[in-house]
């Protein structure tokens, strides 16, 4: 079996971000970016990922795939959230495949309760179905 090459390219501005996270909110939004990098890895056809800064906050980019992004904002302190492209039909499909398993906001976010347990195998699916979106975007769940 061939071993898939991967690479992860990160603006070291990225890095910054997530060290002036408040210490509360530092860890969860470190398991969602841990989340991403490794739904990328195991994620057949993805060989780069590129974590970048998009309006100031820590954003994925792959080939051929939509953007995601990630942030906590000091103005709702007890949430934090992940970012998909409005325009995409991303957040749309979530709610059909997974209804009420997440908490949403408009066509743009998953939202996340500091004192919630995220269901990492549903959001998988998410961060996945985005990262790969031009590929899965003709399919009716996305490929979820």
């Amino acid at each position: 079996m061939q071993i898939k090459k991967f690479e992860i390219k990160t603006d070291p501005r990225v890095n910054e971000v997530f060290a002036n996270y408040p210490d509360f909110v530092r860890d969860k939004m470190q398991f969602l970016r841990e989340l991403v990098i490794e739904t990328a890895e195991e994620t057949k056809g993805i060989t780069k990922l590129e974590e970048t800064l998009k309006w100031g906050e820590p954003s994925f980019v792959t080939k051929n795939g939509s953007t995601l992004r990630m942030d906590w904002k000091a103005k709702t302190p007890d949430q934090y959230a992940m970012y998909f492209q409005c325009t995409s039909r991303l957040v749309d499909t979530f709610r059909l495949v997974f209804d009420h398993k997440f908490e949403y906001e408009g066509k743009r976010a998953i939202v996340f309760k500091l004192n919630q347990k995220v269901p990492e195998m549903e959001l998988k699916a998410c961060i996945k179905a985005s990262l790969t979106y031009h590929n899965v975007k003709e399919l009716i769940t996305l490929g979820i």
